[in-house]
């Protein structure tokens, strides 16, 4: 693989965007690119990189697509000569077999806030592989959070809600150092239907408060509000900002990944 290549498949991990790499794994006869060409296939079908191009190509690119929908790795040959019932008019003479391989975007958190709890939260979601991005006006509480990826400190959070390209595998946490901040962004969050998981922290009076408000504005439905998991996180009894950031961290990655939460003990029992 080219370093050129490389960086860009890390600035694809980094954004947290999906995206295909493919390998030409075995050749035989004469063939556009030998064994070991490599290109990158990103998910709005843009490429980096060749493997041979033509129609060739154009199909690598087809079903690399199918792959990333799929999620598992294929390996798949085609026929470059006329002799072939799977042929498509090729006539090089040779075959070529790639293997495509999906590079999965990591579940991505979007947190509100820098404080403590930000800081914990932010610090096991890196641990546990997500893709971290900080809002926070207080760039240099911002810029000592470890394990994230993106900070933003020159734009309001509601602004970024409103024009981020949002997934179903992301999660957007408020955890802001007031309920006017949290208040603001959720109402920004609440009409983004593609947010998967949407969670605010506080009391269950001051959750309640921010509702209340929401609704006499005209910003927020039962409907709406229905999908915020505040107060947020598993009720393990949780105390300290680690502690919160557990519970927090495993209620993302239950509904992220449409799991139950239950012991797995009883999966075991049952």
């Amino acid at each position: 693989m080219t370093d050129e290549l490389l960086a860009k498949l890390q600035e694809a991990r980094d954004r947290g965007q999906p995206c295909v790499m493919v390998t030409v794994a075995q050749t035989r006869g004469s063939v556009p690119r030998e064994a070991g060409a490599k290109m990158l296939v990103y998910a709005d079908g843009k490429t980096a990189g060749s493997v041979g191009g033509g129609k060739f190509e154009a199909l690598v690119i087809e079903a690399s697509l199918a792959a990333l929908e799929g999620g598992s790795p294929i390996l798949k040959t085609y026929p470059l000569h006329e002799h072939d019932g799977e042929s498509f008019g090729a006539i090089c003479g040779g075959e070529v077999t790639v293997l495509i391989e999906p590079q999965m975007a990591r579940e991505r958190l979007v947190l509100v806030g820098a404080g403590h709890c930000a800081r914990a939260v932010a610090r096991l979601a890196a641990e546990c592989g997500m893709h971290v991005t900080v809002l926070d006006d207080r760039a240099e509480l911002a810029a000592e959070i470890p394990g994230t990826q993106r900070t933003i400190t020159d734009e309001p959070a509601p602004d970024f809600i409103r024009r981020h390209d949002w997934r179903s595998g992301d999660a957007l946490v408020i955890v802001s150092r007031n309920f006017e901040i949290d208040r603001e962004a959720l109402a920004a969050a609440l009409p983004i239907e593609k947010i998967g998981y949407l969670g605010m922290i506080g009391s269950a009076r001051k959750v309640q408060r921010v509702f209340d408000e929401l609704k006499q504005l005209g910003s927020a439905d039962d409907e709406r509000l229905a999908r915020v998991f505040a107060p947020i996180g598993l009720d393990i009894g949780a105390d300290s900002p680690a502690e919160i950031a557990v519970s927090i961290v495993a209620e993302i990655l239950q509904v992220l990944r449409s799991r139950r939460g239950g012991h797995l003990r009883s999966a075991r029992n049952a």
